[in-house]
């Protein structure tokens, strides 16, 4: 029995045309890019692929919607050398080190750091005139005491609002308001989105560098991005309080998503990561095509498991290092099963229903 590095998912209008008419890449509207930190690294070869042998291949515009690391992701996808873009990127990333007791200032300005390397030197102008992409980021305008920098005081903001969100989702918006920043040339499909309050500011080049940091921002780790240009003054976080995993309708109509992901599931928000009722809408991802490692992949993995936050505590920074780089050339193997399965036309014969 052949075991599988990657999973394939799809809502049920993609999964039906796929059976029926195969898959056309050109049909592609939307890429999407999930909220995850360091777990990025296991896509880092899979954007490689999708770069090389999907993008030149899509009818543009084309939409990317991105919350945190997604949308660190995304800022490479739309520079005029975005392999390059990610290369950078990627070293920044896994070679950051910091002090032996960093604190949130040093964490920060870190960020800022590798969002400079990943940009280069004409990355803010390339994103914003892109001929193929548009680049579409969410964050959270925080209300209240969690717009504080007080560390207790945004504790507690976070605690509250966790225990309200098990109860009900529409709660975060007692603390939290739902900004979304998009390329004015074409509107994205959640420009209309009103379950939660919603800000919509256009991406400009005296507010994109804030925006992606902003969308990273995770509290209580970062510093929150205060009065971003162009938005209504406030503290804005990250993105993924809100759309953890972009449980967003994706899909502008007649278009399909592409969704390289982490996990074969999508989890709302980030305080739902240990809510097993809180279920993603099935119209969502109605036009979804979902790509992500299979378990069996992620067990073979250094320690068995994907990459995150929780490895700059359990690790001395040598060995997170080493085990990074280990997870980025064992990742080699998806990006060549995605090309293998995408060149053979075996994409149909793969899904599963998302």
């Amino acid at each position: 029995m052949t075991t599988h590095k990657l999973v394939f998912k799809a809502g049920p209008n993609a999964f039906d045309t796929i059976q029926r008419h195969g898959f056309a890449i050109d049909r592609i509207g939307t890429i999407a890019g999930a909220s995850g930190g360091a777990k990025w690294l296991v896509l880092s070869q899979l954007d490689r692929a999708i770069l090389a042998n999907i993008v030149p291949r899509l009818e543009g515009p084309v939409h990317l919607i991105g919350t945190s690391i997604g949308a660190w992701r995304f800022a490479c996808y739309a520079q005029s050398d975005a392999r390059a873009a990610i290369e950078r990127f990627e070293h920044a990333y896994i070679e950051q080190s910091y002090s032996d007791a960093p604190d949130i200032h040093e964490i920060t300005a870190k960020s800022r750091e590798i969002l400079r390397i990943l940009l280069g030197e004409n990355g803010l102008t390339e994103i914003l005139a892109h001929s193929l992409f548009r680049t579409h980021i969410l964050t959270v305008r925080a209300r209240h005491i969690a717009a504080s920098e007080h560390r207790l005081i945004l504790a507690a903001s976070l605690m509250i609002a966790a225990s309200l969100n098990a109860i009900s989702r529409s709660t975060l918006a007692w603390f939290y308001e739902r900004a979304l920043f998009f390329d004015a040339r074409d509107l994205p499909p959640i420009f209309d989105i009103d379950d939660f309050p919603l800000q919509r500011v256009m991406i400009r080049k005296n507010n994109l560098d804030d925006v992606i940091v902003a969308t990273g921002s995770i509290p209580l780790v970062l510093s929150g991005v205060k009065d971003i240009a162009g938005a209504t003054p406030g503290m804005y976080r990250d993105g993924g309080v809100i759309d953890y995993h972009l449980d967003l309708p994706h899909s502008d109509p007649d278009r399909l998503t592409l969704y390289p992901h982490f996990f074969d599931r999508i989890v709302p928000g980030w305080f739902d990561k240990k809510l097993t009722w809180r279920h993603p809408d099935a119209n969502h991802v109605d036009r979804t095509i979902l790509v992500s490692p299979s378990a069996e992949f992620v067990s073979s993995l250094p320690n068995s498991k994907i990459p995150d936050r929780t490895d700059f505590e359990n690790y001395a920074p040598s060995e997170r290092i080493r085990i990074w780089r280990t997870v980025v050339a064992a990742c080699e193997a998806l990006a060549e099963e995605f090309n293998d399965v995408i060149e053979k036309g075996e994409l149909a014969a793969r899904l599963t229903p998302l």
